[in-house]
């Protein structure tokens, strides 16, 4: 009888551990701390398709310790790796269309974003994500503003002479329109290039000012408030052809598991602006908040300047630009 339970017992482990070995593991790389809301995004996926039972697991690999910021879109094309949160416009690069993605006032608020991450304009751009053997996950828009080192960054003549970082292509050529030096780099970078005099100011997220701890920098924020300049589409993404093959039970639970995320994704972005403003105020940095007259500067230099750019530079520029600003 012994002898029996003790063999019951080694054939129930050897069960338990071939299925653990046949567990499909995942590799999602982002270049965020394990605070800001594009790890949670991520987190919120990797426990839902845990607690779904799929013998399916989401490593995620988190601060760019995987890859580095910047060249995350080419080893998830080419299935490297497996999924990502990315700012697409840094594949701009690979696809010149996922530029739009960073268009300087094309988004006017959260609820605008998701309304155009489920417009036929987004569908345009997920076919040539396709075209990469890439796919979304989860769709997201982060808003951000400006911070300067010495002063506030409100109208395009407070940048001119400065040395800037802006987060995509579009940006970088209207703030160039206005007079700003650029230097290229990912949101990672910014705060060791402000601290060694690098950089004097600096476009991103208000989820990157908080996660990095800009605020410890910088003399003035403007942040995104009634008006907001800078809208960046910032999704889940996954390899392609690494998703289909999977089983339907795993794949159900992913998509459902994104379905939540996404949900997560656009209300907590809507909270990330407001919980920046007291960050920077804590750290006694000043706010001064983008007029509707600044803003219609800026979106008069960017029709000039990056809206230009963009149609003449890619094929299909005016169809896709046309598209996105038809999204009321």
């Amino acid at each position: 009888m012994k002898k029996m339970l003790k063999t019951a017992v080694a054939a129930a482990a050897l069960m338990s551990s071939a299925a653990f070995a046949n567990a499909t593991e995942l590799r999602l790389s982002h270049q965020w701390s394990n605070q800001d809301i594009r790890h949670q995004v991520a987190q919120i996926v990797a426990d839902e398709v845990a607690a779904a039972g799929v013998d399916l697991d989401i490593k995620i690999f988190s601060s760019g310790s995987l890859f580095k910021a910047r060249e995350q879109y080419q080893p998830l094309s080419r299935g490297q790796l497996d999924m990502t949160v990315l700012p697409l416009s840094y594949a701009g690069g690979q696809q010149p269309a996922f530029n739009l993605t960073l268009m300087p006032g094309l988004v006017k608020n959260h609820d605008h974003a998701a309304r155009l991450s489920d417009s036929p304009f987004m569908e345009k751009l997920e076919e040539k994500m396709a075209e990469d053997d890439v796919m979304v996950l989860v769709h997201g828009y982060l808003a951000g503003g400006f911070v300067g080192k010495d002063k506030c960054i409100t109208t395009p003549d407070d940048v001119a002479g400065l040395q800037m970082r802006a987060a995509g292509k579009a940006f970088e050529q209207m703030l160039a329109g206005a007079g700003a030096s650029i230097a290229s780099m990912a949101s990672s970078e910014i705060y060791n290039a402000m601290q060694s005099g690098v950089l004097e100011a600096v476009n991103t997220s208000s989820s990157s000012f908080v996660s990095f701890r800009i605020y410890e920098q910088a003399a003035c924020y403007t942040p995104a408030g009634d008006v907001a300049l800078w809208f960046m589409y910032q999704p889940l993404l996954m390899n392609k052809s690494t998703f289909e093959g999977l089983t339907e039970a795993q794949q159900n639970a992913l998509m459902a598991a994104a379905e939540k995320a996404e949900a997560y994704y656009l209300e907590e972005a809507k909270k990330e602006d407001a919980a920046s403003v007291e960050a920077f105020q804590k750290a006694g940095v000043e706010i001064r908040n983008m007029t509707p007259e600044d803003f219609d500067a800026w979106r008069k230099l960017a029709q000039e300047t990056s809206y230009k750019s963009f149609v003449e530079e890619v094929a299909d520029g005016q169809e896709l630009l046309d598209m996105a600003l038809s999204v009321e």
